[in-house]
């Protein structure tokens, strides 16, 4: 059996397409879903229940992933535990190759890769994302592809999620490089912010979430993966990625500057891509 745990704040224009890939399928036979919608005030919830028995639905007036989360993991009784965004999309293969590659037991926690979907994006995002694709944090499943697995040995590491902004990156830190696997012919597709002020947003909230672990859990930096400074240098040996590096450093550089510059609270708010579930949302209409 595997368990799947998806929050969803108001997701009603996205949370068919994530759980269409699972529910249905003769292959998922063995998955059992926990769909946790927090402070909805759309339809996330009906639009899930329509999925069947499959897919049990909490609901909970209090706004907050790691709330979310907490309250799905009293309810996923089984192992491996995937946590799935709600605005993903990951195969049922993907799904269980992930859940496979765990019951080997030399890992803890395993990832997809992110396949990055630009269809709409402006050409400052495509840029900003070409040369993300060349970083090491690009290969980091684990806080880039909007999922991740834990077996039941891996999931007793920590104990409720705790109320911080970068849960993915909390649960990356627990362990070791060599106890956490990205996995590069597994993949999820994730949605790009269509525009550059919305991209500037999401990622004034990672750092944000980054700026709040050091603080919190100072102790976890032990765990981090391989830096990207040395291969973005290495970039600017290559005239023609000259317009993309200018333009991922420009990103980077005003949201770190705005990360360390907000108050935690205005921090916490829900800065969230909006740009791809309005054009999910359009083109279902």
């Amino acid at each position: 059996m595997i368990s799947i745990v998806v929050p969803a704040h108001n997701e009603s224009s996205v949370i068919a397409r994530a759980l269409s890939q699972w529910v249905g399928n003769p292959a998922s036979d063995d998955i059992r879903v926990v769909v946790v919608c927090n402070g909805c005030t759309d339809e996330t919830a009906n639009v899930a229940r329509r999925f069947g028995p499959t897919v049990h639905v909490v609901e909970t007036d209090t706004a907050g992933k790691t709330n979310a989360l907490n309250l799905g993991d009293q309810i996923a009784d089984v192992f491996p535990r995937m946590y799935v965004d709600a605005d993903v999309v990951i195969a049922v293969d993907a799904i269980l190759s992930l859940a496979s590659r765990l019951e080997q037991g030399d890992v803890l926690a395993v990832a997809p890769m992110a396949d990055i979907n630009l269809e709409g994006c402006s050409w400052f995002v495509r840029k900003y994302f070409g040369i993300r694709s060349r970083l090491p944090s690009s290969r980091e499943g684990i806080g880039g592809s909007g999922v991740y697995a834990l077996s039941e040995a891996g999931r007793r590491r920590f104990g409720q999620f705790p109320d911080v902004i970068a849960d993915d990156t909390y649960v990356r830190l627990q362990f070791r490089r060599e106890e956490r696997e990205t996995l590069p012919c597994v993949r999820s597709r994730v949605f790009a912010p269509r525009t550059l002020s919305q991209l500037i947003a999401v990622r004034t909230r990672a750092y944000r979430g980054t700026l709040e672990l050091t603080q919190r859990f100072p102790e976890l930096r032990a765990n981090n993966g391989e830096a990207n400074n040395r291969a973005l240098i290495a970039l600017f040996k290559e005239p023609h990625l000259w317009p993309g590096l200018l333009i991922y450093c420009g990103v980077n550089i005003v949201a770190r500057w705005r990360a360390a510059t907000d108050s935690l609270g205005e921090a916490r708010l829900w800065q969230r891509d909006e740009t791809s579930r309005a054009a999910l949302s359009d083109s279902i209409k």
